[in-house]
């Protein structure tokens, strides 16, 4: 069942990396290597925080930089070495096959994505935070594009990606989660307090 899942994995990546053009090569490359390029995507997230938030921002702030190093430790540190599957790039079998742009080979590991799961671990958190449908649209596109990119780019197979974006999902709802408890913990204190002065 594995090898199975492995071949069809390999097929898709190979269909999809081999659709490239100067415009794409460009696009894509940005979206994956130049974290700058989503600035404002960052910039907004942290003005909607301060605006919803005021006083409490600071929770919210510190539960996204623990979430991302959740996210960015278990898929680099733990799952790449104790899954051990080789990046498209670094596959022997795939030399030859694989569009690679800039001479970038990534890592030696590439299960599972860490982009993917970053970026989906903050989208999920923040989704549930705003709870606004326009916002959740429109942020989606953020996780998707980076996570393509990374296919694009030759350095992920589509299944690193889709297990990245899980993994990401899950911490997202879990920080999300303690962060809501926190929260509601924080306020009753205070309001405790006020009721007693």
């Amino acid at each position: 069942m594995l090898e199975i899942l492995n071949k069809l994995d390999t097929r898709i990546f190979l269909y999809l990396n081999s659709h490239h053009s100067p415009f794409w090569d460009f696009i894509f490359w940005n979206i994956s290597q130049k974290p700058l390029v989503w600035l404002p995507v960052y910039l907004l997230i942290l003005a909607i925080i301060i605006y919803k938030y005021k006083k409490r921002s600071w929770v919210i702030v510190l539960a996204i930089i623990i979430l991302i190093c959740l996210s960015d430790q278990i898929s680099s540190s733990i799952l790449k070495i104790a899954v051990a599957r080789l990046r498209p790039t670094h596959e022997p079998g795939l030399q030859g096959f694989v569009h690679i742009l800039h001479n970038y080979f990534g890592g030696l590991y590439g299960f599972v994505s860490s982009h993917a799961a970053n970026t989906f671990a903050v989208t999920t958190f923040t989704i549930l935070l705003f709870r606004n449908k326009i916002y959740s649209c429109c942020i989606l596109l953020w996780p998707i594009s980076v996570s393509y990119s990374r296919i694009y780019l030759g350095v992920h197979y589509p299944g690193d990606v889709i297990c990245g974006a899980l993994l990401g999902i899950i911490l997202g709802i879990l920080v999300f989660k303690g962060t809501e408890y926190l929260i509601k913990l924080i306020n009753t204190k205070s309001s405790n307090k006020n009721s007693k002065n």
